[in-house]
């Protein structure tokens, strides 16, 4: 970690206010970090000095109580200058995955038995009001993947149905409601993550399906949000040799480049699923890794816990402009969209929502009464 930033300083020296200087802060925007601890420890401070990184996300070892998180989304907010305002980030999907608790969101599979759009535009509705309250404005959720494969270790109950129509209507619902409630939402794993029998955390899960399953059912979902307006897409560290033999979905211009933005029409953000996840992290080298992705037009990358890690993706993405000029061209065309995401959803704030919000009475009855009914 310490040679990595006096690295970075030395080459910074010469052109400091001309191009070097753009393309290092088009490198940080594209990064979106995490960290251990309560409060902002002194290595993620040195790291959004020189690197001012495009956000930060939060996970359970980051939280003690709603008081608590709003103060460390405002101290983290304050590391960056007012100028780049960050998207502070969570995983707040409801069941297994949800970094705050203090309201008990129901999985995503029981919100999808009930089958009421109108609740799960509401329950987004809450847990927007939540997050805002806490100083988030962007949820990574909701999950799009259809649930497809029982012996799938991962994704399971947190989509929202077996059948890719009632995903790709929920999904949506719950985007929506986000959106109404102020914070950013980002359908996940495309090109879909459901149909897998392994863990990209562990490893690099393989879909072996023919083109014409996986757009009847992994892409339904995808393209019915993003013909809808959703923000961000997450792609998925997953093979899929019917479209591309050898690069995992978030390395490959096929699905990304190819189907997502060309075929499916996606002008907003893609971003990566964590780069610790053993799926691509030693798997393939760094330099390739985030050559290929940013070929492909992935946006922003998550680094979610690494600070040796956080500095080389940076010091990477700073290279790659300076060895190619392609790399320069598509990192100006990812500022381009985030941008845009900010201007949509961080420009004109709703107004803050009282921090009694978090956990109150009606939040825990409207979770409570979704899962009476839709847990089977």
């Amino acid at each position: 970690m310490a040679a990595a930033g006096p690295r970075l300083l030395r080459r910074a020296a010469v052109g400091e206010q001309t191009t070097l200087a753009d393309r290092k802060r088009r490198a940080g925007q594209r990064m979106v970090v995490g960290f251990h601890g309560i409060d902002a420890p002194p290595e993620l401070r040195r790291f959004c000095r020189q690197a001012r990184p495009g956000g930060f996300i939060l996970f359970a070892r980051n939280v003690e109580e709603p008081a608590q998180v709003r103060e460390l989304n405002r101290e983290l907010t304050g590391l960056l200058p007012r100028s780049l305002p960050p998207l502070v980030s969570v995983d707040q999907e409801g069941g297994r995955v949800q970094r705050i608790r203090s309201t008990a969101w129901p999985r995503a599979r029981w919100v999808g038995n009930v089958d009421d759009l109108v609740q799960t535009r509401a329950l987004a509705l809450a847990m927007a009001a939540e997050l805002r309250a806490m100083g988030f404005n962007v949820d990574w959720a909701p999950v799009a993947d259809v649930d497809s494969n029982p012996a799938n270790p991962v994704i399971g109950d947190r989509s929202f149905s077996p059948r890719p129509e009632a995903v790709a209507r929920h999904a949506l619902a719950f985007l929506q409601g986000l959106e109404a409630g102020g914070v950013a939402g980002c359908v996940k794993h495309f090109p879909g993550h459901g149909d897998t029998s392994q863990d990209s955390h562990l490893v690099l899960p393989v879909v072996e399906k023919e083109r014409p399953e996986l757009e009847r059912t992994e892409l339904l979902p995808f393209r019915e949000a993003i013909a809808a307006g959703a923000p961000m897409v997450m792609t998925a560290h997953v093979l899929f040799p019917e479209w591309d033999p050898q690069n995992p979905a978030t390395m490959s211009q096929a699905i990304v480049a190819g189907l997502l933005r060309e075929k499916l029409g996606f002008q907003g953000v893609v971003v990566s699923d964590d780069l610790e996840m053993k799926a691509v992290r030693g798997r393939f080298e760094l330099d390739h890794q985030l050559d290929r992705a940013c070929r492909a037009t992935v946006d922003l990358f998550l680094c979610c816990s690494e600070i040796e890690l956080q500095w080389e993706v940076f010091e990477t993405l700073v290279r790659l402009q300076e060895d190619d000029k392609r790399h320069d061209t598509l990192a100006i065309d990812s500022s381009g969209r985030l941008d845009a995401l900010r201007r949509r959803f961080l420009l004109h704030p709703l107004p803050t929502p009282e921090l009694s919000v978090v956990g109150s009475i009606a939040h825990r009855d409207l979770a409570l009464g979704i899962e009476a009914r839709g847990r089977t």
